[in-house]
């Protein structure tokens, strides 16, 4: 019963969240709200925002230190990957302040209260498969250009990825493989987060409602997602320090956006303030 929880959530019959057509206007508009989460209380978010730059920095020292830094791009852009469920800690914040709550810095590990939290995680364990699955697809790919041999210094790998044409073959047919990874995880997670935060729906539910409203708004959604990663790849550029401020701000937008495209709850099927 308990994995049918996970999976269907609290009702027997499982409720299906009414989804609704947005615009770009709506994602300014989300964006605008999520600058407001974050300047609101900036030095509680940047603290929390530093997790984000610091993994980055490990992630680099560790693809150096094992001699992989073939894997060091995809591990930068996997940020995409598993962003959605990284941030459900901003979710909480925004999603008290909404209610009028005090809110400080603590106040994202609440959302370990949740009632939802084993569907929250079992659906964070399936984008850590997908991010480890890119990883692998990466290596693979690059094995396939370059043989088993890896570069020993950085300035040898850049030299080796942009001033050779199979370093070009490997920068194109990668990109592809990271686009059809991104929107595969943009469709199952856009708003399923913040969703399974707002209302025990399980795991079902929640990725069938984000792929309906990618369906139902495919260039809004589209434009969303060139957001994010744009602003992911800005935060990544300065050995991730920017990310301590991309990152807050775009998951309180995540929550904003989430509140614009599903229709409110009955307040008998919302989560009670934790």
């Amino acid at each position: 019963m308990a994995q049918f929880h996970v999976v269907a959530g609290a009702s027997e019959v499982p409720a299906h969240p009414i989804v609704r057509k947005i615009t770009p206007a709506d994602l300014k508009e989300a964006l605008a709200r999520g600058f407001d989460d974050f300047w609101a209380m900036p030095s509680h978010l940047v603290f929390l925002g530093l997790i984000y730059p610091i993994l980055g920095v490990c992630l680099a020292a560790l693809t150096f230190s094992n001699n992989a830094l073939p894997l060091l791009y995809p591990l930068a852009s996997g940020f995409a990957l598993v962003g959605p469920f990284a941030a459900i800690g901003l979710y909480e914040i925004s999603r008290r302040r909404e209610l009028g709550l005090s809110v400080s810095w603590q106040d994202a590990f609440d959302v370990l209260k949740s009632p939802s939290i084993p569907s929250i995680a079992a659906l964070g364990f399936l984008l850590l498969v997908i991010f480890l699955v890119w990883l692998t697809t990466a290596r693979l790919l690059y094995q396939s250009i370059f043989g088993y041999a890896v570069p020993a210094s950085y300035s040898e790998f850049v030299s080796q990825v942009l001033a050779t044409s199979e370093g070009m073959k490997l920068i194109v047919l990668g990109n592809i493989l990271g686009f059809c990874f991104a929107v595969a995880v943009l469709s199952i997670s856009v708003i399923s987060f913040p969703l399974l935060l707002d209302r025990d729906v399980g795991v079902a539910v929640a990725i069938y409602t984000s792929v309906k409203a990618v369906v139902m708004n495919p260039l809004t959604m589209a434009l969303w997602g060139l957001i994010v990663a744009a602003g992911l790849l800005v935060g990544s550029i300065p050995l991730f320090v920017g990310l301590a401020i991309v990152m807050p701000v775009l998951g309180h937008a995540t929550w904003h956006l989430y509140r614009r495209v599903v229709e409110p709850p009955h307040p008998e099927d919302a989560h009670p303030a934790i």
